[in-house]
Order: C-alpha cells, then sequence, then structure tokens
C-alpha cells in the first residue's frame, strides 16, 4: 500500500493500479526496491508520471524503512512522513488503511473540492483543510469520511460536470443556494 499511494500522487488509481499489478511481482520486497536498479525501476513506473523522482523517492523509502525501522511500516504519521516521498496524505493513508488508525483526513483533489463547495473551509492548502475537517468531523469517523468525500467527488460532485441532480446533499449545497 505504501509504494501504491507514493505512486498516486498525480495519478489515476486505474494507472496506479496497472503498474503495481506487474511491479510487485518484479520487486515482492522492500530490499528488492531497495536494491533495484534506479534506471530499471523508473522504467517500470514511467506511466505513473514523474517516474524519476518517485523511483528515487522509493528506492530511498525502502532503504530507510531497512535501516531505520527494522523493516517494518511506523504506525504513527510523525515517523511515517520522515520517509521520502510521504508526506501527510500518503501516511493518512497507510496508517487509515493498513492498520486502521485514525492519524488525520486525507485530503486529496476530491476532498478538497468538496470541503470547498460546501463550505467546510475557505483554505486551498490540504494540511489547512485537514485541519479544518479534523475539527468538524469526530476522530471515529476520519478514516471512513475520506472514503466518502473520495466515492462521491469521484461519482457525483466532479470537477467538470458534477451530477447535483443525483446528489443526496442537493439541498444544502451553498454552490447552489
Amino acid at each position: 500500500l505504501l509504494i501504491a499511494t507514493i505512486l498516486s500522487a498525480q495519478c489515476t488509481d486505474e494507472r496506479v493500479n496497472q503498474v503495481t499489478k506487474k511491479l510487485f511481482v518484479k520487486y515482492p520486497s522492500l530490499r528488492d526496491f531497495a536494491e533495484a536498479k534506479l534506471s530499471a525501476l523508473e522504467k517500470d513506473i514511467r506511466p505513473t508520471g514523474f517516474f524519476r523522482h518517485k523511483a528515487q523517492n522509493i528506492k530511498n523509502c525502502c532503504r530507510m524503512l531497512l535501516d531505520e525501522f527494522q523493516g517494518k511500516i511506523p504506525r504513527d504519521l510523525d515517523a511515517l512522513i520522515l520517509l521520502p516521498g510521504v508526506g501527510r496524505k500518503t501516511g493518512n493513508v497507510v496508517l487509515g488503511n493498513a492498520f486502521t488508525l485514525a492519524s488525520g483526513v486525507v485530503v486529496d483533489t476530491h476532498v478538497t473540492r468538496l470541503s470547498r463547495r460546501l463550505g467546510l473551509t475557505e483554505e486551498k492548502s490540504a494540511e489547512r483543510i485537514e485541519q479544518d475537517l479534523i475539527s468538524l468531523v469526530p476522530k471515529k469517523h476520519w478514516i471512513q469520511f475520506s472514503h466518502w468525500f473520495i466515492h462521491h467527488g469521484r461519482q457525483i460532485c466532479r470537477a467538470r460536470k458534477p451530477a447535483c441532480e443525483k446528489c443526496f446533499l442537493f439541498d444544502l449545497c451553498p454552490r447552489l443556494l
């Protein structure tokens, strides 16, 4: 999940899933990623975009996990974001989905768009949006909240041509008032 989430930056889940299907066969362990030839890894992940930067981050992240974390994914956000290529979004995704630990709210493009459209925040930076959402959403719902908003943003409240007529929040949406 950590590698897939690093690859997901500026890339669709569909593309990441296509790439990781072969990638995890070729590199089944942290050590395989850490010791991979950089040019080969770049070639393998090229379809995800920003492949040079992502490949370097993946190698360095896996090396750091092996050297400093005994090959285990840290279970706290402060430790996770020390890893190359891991920011709050990736850290929150990994902790929430792999360990069911609510460390914050995942803020991606969909969560950003919906939060702003619904008037939950006026902020533009992911960190500030996350702080606004954390103050509004009970901690026990943080993980599921992100899933709900991401799903709703993909299916209904799209960036272009939102399907407002299908939205259960239609009567509450400040965008339409």
